[in-house]
């Protein structure tokens, strides 16, 4: 049985993901169907591309990954759909299959992708701001069906991606930004492991006039209320306040890049 995933910046409150649901099941009713989640921070396409990179590895190959932060919904950007090396991609053409691709591509697995121009495989009348019910959702269920990609379009070679950003190397260690705030107020950054020589007593993390001197293993380590450093699930330095909110501790915001200093003694 196949799977879709959906991962948009809808929200919850308006339904608009349940009704890409129930387009999906009109036209393939057998299918099961994962919402990754629907709280994207609006128009905020890296955080959508981040989180569905984070996300797609852990779904069985195969997987349909339906992704809508369209702030162009409606003009002249393309919809896409795309194998990516085991998984497929459906969603505009701004850049939110770019993890996906740039992994594909770095392990050297099958990449096509077809600008989704054939209306008899989208609902037959079409709205200028809900792409996502009209043109996305139905592709979706007419692949999980079975009709191959190159069905659903005009072959393309030239899909919009965007610049994921990498840490930068200083005198005395590296300078990242925070990528992503979830839902504890965390800090997820650009640093992972590889960017620390040393650890303990020998590290310093400056952030928003704070500074952490050394990383822990997990929130436990930490007292009530500390600021500390670690490396969440993925990999990835977080600054956390135990028990609390980085983020408004901070006055951190998503898309706001903060300056995280890090510094070998």
């Amino acid at each position: 049985m196949r799977v879709i995933t959906l991962l948009t910046d809808f929200g919850l409150q308006d339904g608009y993901h349940g009704v890409m649901k129930g387009v999906i099941w009109g036209i393939a009713p057998g299918v099961q169907i994962a919402d990754l989640t629907h709280s994207i921070q609006p128009q905020n396409v890296l955080e959508g591309a981040l989180v569905l990179g984070r996300a797609a590895p852990y779904f069985p190959h195969g997987t349909i990954h339906v992704a809508i932060v369209d702030p162009g919904v409606g003009t002249h950007r393309r919809p896409i759909a795309a194998q990516l090396g085991v998984y497929y991609f459906l969603g505009p053409d701004n850049g939110l299959c770019t993890v996906l691709l740039e992994h594909a591509r770095s392990q050297s697995k099958p990449v096509q992708i077809v600008h989704i121009d054939k209306p008899e495989y989208w609902l037959p009348e079409i709205s200028n701001v809900f792409h996502g019910r009209d043109i996305f959702a139905p592709v979706a269920a007419h692949l999980a069906n079975g009709v191959p990609l190159a069905d659903l379009g005009t072959p393309i070679s030239d899909p919009a991606l965007i610049e994921i950003p990498q840490p930068q190397r200083t005198e005395r260690g590296w300078r990242g930004i925070i990528l992503q705030i979830d839902a504890f107020g965390n800090l997820a950054t650009n640093l992972g492991p590889q960017h620390f020589q040393t650890t303990g007593n020998d590290v310093q993390i400056r952030l928003g006039g704070e500074v952490i001197h050394e990383l822990v293993r997990t929130f436990g380590d930490g007292k009530p209320s500390e600021l500390v450093a670690l490396f969440d699930s993925s990999g990835m330095l977080n600054i956390c306040v135990v028990n609390g909110n980085a983020a408004k501790r901070l006055q951190a915001q998503v898309g706001n890049p903060v300056e995280i200093t890090i510094r070998i003694r």
